[in-house]
């Protein structure tokens, strides 16, 4: 379950953003937390729209993706900060995210009364027409005299304030699903597969599907190679330094940007003999043009899951490779320092020759059992009956049982790593 918390205030020091932290890392096994900040937004003006800017539009797509909203607020003259006020005349002026959307209210404050008059202002601002939010009554969390309420690492120190919160959430939780069952799913926005829209990187006036269109949109913004530096956020090297970095890699790389164009992969062998084939000149394509037209709905689905936040990364094991590989595809969603879905970053590699070498160095063996092949670390879903590669369009699910691997007595090396034992 995929929850939005939202800090209630812009000041540097929050007890509300505190107290949502504190919810994100106590209450995980009940959802993901995701927690958005108010204080860099601008403020509501409707002669100056800001609806389309990027900022208000990463919180209105994390929404409207969302199962549902918690919002933390402070008080301040018996109400809530003027920039939750602002927040909320965005989402309300033309665009919608919260209309039918389970919140949940909760605040912290210095005073003995928790928020409770900006709660209860709160409540008023998200049933208004253009809001229509569907609030969960009662079941109010009011956290008074919040100077004394958290420990140095942040945690509640009263057993009795947290096991109320948690009742509280546990009963958001199935509000959340008593709400979903009577409004029926939600609609889901469709991808642009095709690229028919810009962001702020798109190379424009050079034709996406053109075989030059590495040469032709390099030309265009006069894009730097060879032995220009360039400055990462943390360290320099050359254009030339980057590529061979990229190049080493022991996978195939593949990004298409957040306009689902594929933008780059490392070129390192010609396609054929590629785990999942690449051409040279697919890369400036839409991703609709990668992909056979069965497969779109596929594609769609995974990029939902990575731009939305329900899966941070989607995996697929590809086993048309033969018994001697273990390819698998892994979707990787991937944000900018604001946590803004900027694309995905697709690496492929083959996991047998890890696996064989982590069995020789720790002993182990493998023996038959039933494992979960696709989803690896992340939790498992609903997840159609074929996946697609997000790029190159193979789509062959995995039906295959994995074996496990199970210890034996010999001796581990724990010092030399990847060199010989």
């Amino acid at each position: 379950m995929k929850i939005i918390g939202i800090v209630g205030s812009s000041a540097e020091l929050s007890y509300n953003r505190k107290l949502l932290y504190f919810i994100k890392k106590q209450y995980k096994h009940l959802f993901n937390l995701e927690i958005i900040e108010i204080k860099d937004l601008p403020m509501f003006n409707q002669s100056n729209n800001q609806t389309q800017s990027p900022e208000i539009q990463a919180i209105n797509r994390k929404i409207k993706y969302a199962d549902g909203v918690i919002i933390a607020t402070p008080e301040h003259n018996h109400t809530i900060t003027a920039s939750l006020k602002s927040l909320l005349e965005w989402l309300s002026y033309e665009i919608h995210p919260l209309e039918d959307k389970p919140v949940m209210i909760v605040g912290a404050s210095y005073y003995d009364q928790g928020s409770s008059r900006a709660q209860l202002h709160l409540r008023q601002i998200l049933d208004a027409p253009g809001v229509n939010a569907i609030v969960m009554p009662g079941n109010e969390f009011l956290l008074g005299k919040v100077r004394e309420a958290f420990d140095e690492q942040d945690n509640l120190k009263d057993e009795r304030t947290i096991g109320f919160l948690g009742s509280t959430l546990e009963k958001f939780s199935r509000f959340i699903k008593v709400v979903s069952a009577l409004e029926g799913p939600r609609p889901v926005e469709p991808e642009d597969l095709y690229c028919e829209g810009t962001i702020e990187t798109t190379i424009t006036d050079v034709d996406m599907s053109a075989d030059d269109w590495v040469e032709t949109a390099a030309a265009k913004v006069g894009a730097v190679e060879g032995n220009t530096y360039v400055k990462l956020n943390r360290g320099i090297l050359t254009v030339d330094q980057l590529n061979y970095f990229l190049a080493s890699m022991p996978m195939e790389l593949t990004y298409a940007d957040d306009n689902n164009q594929f933008i780059y992969y490392n070129y390192t062998k010609e396609g054929s003999t590629m785990l999942a084939g690449r051409q040279p000149g697919q890369v400036g394509n839409p991703l609709a043009l990668c992909h056979p037209e069965k497969a779109l709905k596929n594609v769609e689905w995974v990029i939902q899951q990575l731009r939305s936040g329900a899966q941070d990364c989607v995996r697929v094991h590809v086993p048309t490779h033969g018994p001697d590989k273990y390819v698998v595809h892994n979707y990787q969603a991937m944000h900018d320092e604001n946590g803004n879905y900027v694309g995905i970053n697709e690496f492929i590699l083959d996991f047998k020759p890890i696996v064989d070498w982590y069995l020789k160095k720790t002993g182990q063996q493998l023996t038959g059992g039933q494992v979960d092949g696709t989803s690896g670390a992340s939790e498992q879903s609903s997840v159609p009956a074929d996946q697609p590669d997000a790029v190159s369009g193979a789509s062959e699910h995995d039906t295959n049982t994995a074996p496990t691997a199970v210890p034996t007595t010999a001796t581990v090396d724990a010092v030399s790593g990847a060199s010989e034992h």
